[in-house]
């Protein structure tokens, strides 16, 4: 079959379903996930905790995330927790003030009752899901408060 001679309009159709089944079969990811990057944040505090607790300290979750290629950036400050910090964990899926699980744990990078912890992690998707829906929450836990001093939302910004 020679292609010259057919009809333009033919040609036309042809070659707009040639394309048209090129674009559709492209992945999902590539179209909305490229180059995608967010920025996280959370304060954290002991009112946030659930049960909520009497805790004065505070601290700030500030990162970034790129769905590319998974990996979450952080950096934790606190400071004045009761006691010197024994664990960062990350817990989800969960809303403000829902209990969830534990997702992983992040390493103290500086201790003490004023500390950080930063670094990088590459999430699965299960946990991207959770993150970029802002259902993820982080708690620092000190030997007066082992189940969580202090406890901060996540939230994440599409840049």
């Amino acid at each position: 079959m020679n292609l010259f001679n057919r009809k333009p309009l033919q040609l036309f159709l042809s070659a707009t379903l040639v394309v048209s089944t090129l674009f559709m079969s492209c992945d999902k990811n590539d179209e909305d996930m490229n180059d995608k990057t967010y920025s996280t944040t959370g304060n954290a505090s002991g009112t946030q905790m659930n049960p909520s607790n009497t805790s004065t300290s505070t601290a700030t979750l500030t990162g970034t995330y790129n769905a590319t290629t998974n990996l979450w950036q952080y950096n934790i400050a606190w400071s004045n927790l009761s006691a010197t910090a024994g664990l960062v964990q990350v817990y989800g899926p969960a809303a403000i003030g829902v209990n969830g699980s534990l997702m992983f744990s992040l390493a103290i990078t500086t201790p003490g009752v004023n500390g950080a912890a930063s670094g990088s992690i590459t999430l699965t998707d299960a946990q991207e899901t959770a993150v970029l829906a802002n259902n993820t929450y982080y708690t620092i836990s000190s030997t007066t408060y082992p189940s969580g001093e202090i406890r901060g939302q996540v939230t994440a910004t599409a840049n």
